[in-house]
């Protein structure tokens, strides 16, 4: 036989599945401007009905309701679109470091414009000219050795402020790298939490939350896949249980948390933030480091079931692999050394053909100027550019052009002291004979790189750049707006909805309020059988 009180352990059950849902609508309104808060649900479900299933059950017709309970409180979340996010901030993050690094160095290279490199050239061809009709002028000789100075500057200038820039990417590569580490070491945190919440059958939405946000910012260094593992107990089925992160690097997939256990990232060569030296040394290469053995101050190669061979990445095959990610952008643009010793990457392969321009142009110039005669002299001219190592207190043979750097090119001292030493004429003690003058200014037409003229080869190089960093800002463009695609879809699965949570409320409340009415009515009729049945005759 049924209960007399039946009703109301029905209807409390109602007003307290119904309170859990006001409080959860509350809960997602407060949050609705947290970032990354995914809104919440409560999951609700009949219970048992009366009478159960057994030997002793009395026969009725049917089953009668015994009202609702709370199941469980779940966030709502796609994994497919979490995802699509990641890749597509992966790509964006790739896209993004790469076309500020190639913005700096246009930025640097100023070309064309009024005050660049080819400027300073083409100063310096027409001071040559001007010499040649006037060799005996002596403004003419100091203008020529002032230019020929404008040109030697200009190289230093963006030599050295290329390098800087390079310098900062490698700071930059070690800043990454430590927020990485940081990211694993909190995710590896908060699964050891989640893994504590969970057999007790409770789901930690917020974590899961926190967690969700960890990996996304991951994403834009490395792309990053996730594999669950249950937690066992009495966890749930829609519990997301802990996460093994494994993220993709130089073609291989290394597994960087694995439970409460986490792996630590370090550089080999390009973090230059603690370095006094005049270049950057090249990146060489990463390693991984068991998480809790940095804690204790002992590094040591990571124990989270790998292979030796994946305990270090090489540079070479880092950066030929098809990975994408805002570290591999900043280890390209940096540069990498290969197994020649040679360097690799958008700001040394510059710094390079800057280096191959002012060897070739210094070397054919005074290869030109010393075939001439000084003014009023039978002495051949000297070399009119000159250039050290970078290594000022062992001076090398100032002209063997194979030391000779754009950081170091310079007009010969002597030169500048006394532009009579300079070599205008093609024959001794002729101070009117311009014919060596006409030459050196007929060296702009000539080829000294391959096939180009010094300025044509230039050009080519400012115009490859050019491409390159166009294409760099279109697919940061592209990939950007994707990822806000993207970003907007899983915003309407995820994200709250103010007006539909207002919706909810009212929804809420008045089965709340139905519910206490139910209890109303519930206890009226147990006041008649209780206070009106019996009583005959009065």
């Amino acid at each position: 036989m049924r209960s007399t009180f039946m009703g109301l352990e029905t209807n409390k059950r109602g007003l307290f599945t119904q309170q859990s849902g006001l409080y959860t609508t509350g809960h997602n309104i407060s949050n609705a401007n947290t970032p990354g808060y995914s809104r919440q649900r409560v999951n609700m479900q009949a219970t048992a009905g009366f009478p159960g299933v057994g030997l002793n059950t009395p026969t009725m017709p049917g089953f009668l309701g015994t009202g609702v309970e709370a199941g469980s409180i779940q966030r709502i979340r796609d994994s497919f679109v979490d995802q699509q996010f990641r890749q597509e901030s992966n790509k964006l993050g790739y896209w993004e470091s790469k076309s500020k690094a190639i913005s700096q160095m246009e930025d640097v290279l100023n070309e064309p414009s009024n005050y660049g490199l080819q400027k300073s050239l083409s100063e310096f061809w027409q001071s040559l000219n001007d010499l040649a009709v006037n060799p005996k002028n002596g403004g003419a000789r100091d203008v020529v050795v002032q230019r020929g100075e404008a040109v030697a500057d200009s190289f230093n200038y963006l030599h050295s402020s290329l390098t800087q820039i390079q310098k900062d990417i490698g700071s930059e590569i070690g800043i990454a790298m430590e927020d990485v580490n940081s990211i694993l070491d909190q995710i590896a945190k908060l699964n050891g939490q989640i893994a504590q919440v969970e057999p007790n059958g409770y789901l930690p939405n917020d974590l899961y939350d926190a967690r969700d946000n960890l990996l996304d910012q991951l994403s834009a260094y490395f792309p990053v896949k996730t594999e669950k593992v249950e937690s066992g107990g009495r966890a749930l089925k829609i519990a997301e249980g802990t996460l093994t992160v494994t993220v993709t690097f130089g073609g291989k997939e290394i597994k960087v948390v694995e439970g409460s256990k986490y792996a630590q990232f370090r550089t080999e060569g390009a973090d230059v933030k603690n370095k006094t030296t005049p270049s950057a040394s090249p990146f060489a290469g990463f390693y991984l480091v068991d998480g809790k053995s940095v804690e204790e101050g002992v590094e040591k190669f990571v124990n989270l079931n790998l292979s030796d061979s994946q305990t270090k990445v090489d540079p070479i095959t880092f950066a030929k692999s098809k990975d994408v990610g805002k570290i591999n952008s900043l280890i390209t643009s940096f540069g990498y050394q290969v197994d020649n010793n040679e360097l690799r990457g958008l700001y040394p392969e510059m710094i390079e053909n800057l280096n191959e321009m002012a060897r070739k142009f210094a070397e054919k110039f005074n290869e030109i100027h010393s075939s001439g005669y000084e003014l009023n002299s039978g002495t051949h001219g000297d070399n009119f550019f000159i250039g050290y190592t970078e290594d000022l207190n062992n001076p090398a043979d100032p002209y063997d052009y194979s030391q000779m750097t754009a950081a170091d090119i310079k007009v010969n001292g002597e030169i500048q002291k006394n532009s009579d030493k300079l070599a205008a004429s093609l024959k001794p003690n002729e101070e009117g004979n311009g014919d060596n003058a006409k030459n050196l200014a007929r060296m702009q037409f000539e080829s000294l790189i391959g096939e180009s003229t010094i300025q044509s080869y230039f050009q080519g190089v400012i115009g490859k750049l050019g491409v390159e960093g166009q294409n760099a800002s279109k697919m940061a463009f592209n990939s950007g707006a994707l990822l806000g695609a993207v970003e907007h879809r899983r915003a309407s699965i995820s994200s709250v909805s103010l007006d539909e949570e207002m919706t909810n409320m009212i929804q809420f409340q008045q089965a709340y309020n139905a519910s206490a009415r139910m209890i109303t009515v519930i206890d009226e009729t147990l006041d008649k059988i209780i206070n009106g049945m019996g009583v005959v005759g009065r």
